[in-house]
């Protein structure tokens, strides 16, 4: 089984300490496979903050793909922003703002979704969306197929709608056939695990919370994801957990968990599904 944590908006240059040292716990405790980072890595791009997010990620130990966010684009420095918008940026996590990862269990494929110019908000261009599909193309059927954006290409509050994937509609049909079946995203730290209607086969939508962040929304506490996949996988899908830091503890605790089954797994029975488990012995099942 492959373990994957997301770790999205984490803000660094307004990081809270103890929630830093509960992820480093939690990473310690769980021993992720790949760490996902997608975007707004730091609050305004400035260099000591991209190297204090690489030392934190260092510290982890883990495999590591990172994609940018909007905030890791200079914001008041013009001329930086146009002129080298992503230089910061690579020079504490590398060159590849689009990289991939495959793995026997995984394939991920990151995309840049920010644009300089347009500094907020995220689009993906046609060639993106190409590139994007060939590679899953290539996918094995083992694999589960991973797709990391900044932006959100799904939202559940009606406020957030601004703040989607520019480009989404098209991304997702081509994605969906392709064979994608997750969209990681951030931006608007809140977290949860949606189901994508309308496409060619079951893809869902995971967006992660801010990590260590005190920009947290109202409601809504420091969080990350955990994805479990392979063939000793637990509920034979792909378990998606949601984990809070809870102030009390101090740590990072498991308040969600969600199981959802990539298309070449359901049955003609079962369908496609995407069921909710219980944290407390005493809840009840959500069914598909």
């Amino acid at each position: 089984m492959s373990v994957l944590l997301q770790v999205s908006d984490p803000h660094f240059g307004t990081e809270r300490p103890p929630v830093v040292e509960a992820l480093a716990a939690l990473a310690r405790q769980q021993r992720p496979d790949l760490l996902v980072l997608s975007g707004d890595i730091t609050q305004r791009a400035r260099p000591a903050q991209f190297q204090a997010a690489r030392s934190f990620m260092d510290r982890l130990g883990v495999p590591l793909l990172a994609v940018p966010g909007n905030h890791d684009i200079p914001l008041l420095d013009v001329w930086t922003r146009l002129r080298r918008p992503y230089a910061r940026h690579v020079a504490a996590f590398g060159s590849e703002l689009e990289p991939v990862h495959t793995s026997p269990d995984l394939m991920v494929v990151g995309v840049n979704t920010t644009r300089a110019r347009r500094y907020k908000h995220g689009e993906v261009s046609g060639l993106q969306i190409d590139r994007v599909a060939r590679t899953l193309a290539g996918a094995r059927a083992e694999q589960l197929r991973v797709v990391v954006v900044h932006q959100p290409v799904a939202v559940t509050h009606p406020e957030d709608l601004p703040n989607r994937l520019r480009g989404h509609v098209a991304a997702l049909q081509r994605w969906a056939a392709a064979g994608a079946d997750l969209v990681m995203g951030g931006h608007i730290h809140l977290p949860f695990v949606m189901a994508l209607p309308g496409l060619a086969r079951p893809m869902w939508a995971v967006q992660a919370g801010t990590a260590v962040s005190s920009r947290v929304r109202k409601g809504a506490p420091n969080s990350v994801s955990l994805l479990r996949w392979g063939a000793d996988a637990p509920q034979g899908g792909c378990l998606i957990e949601q984990w809070d830091f809870a102030a009390a503890e101090p740590a990072f605790v498991r308040v969600a968990a969600t199981v959802v089954r990539p298309a070449r797994l359901w049955t003609r029975e079962a369908g496609p599904c995407a069921t909710m488990l219980p944290i407390h012995p005493d809840t009840p099942d959500t069914p598909c």
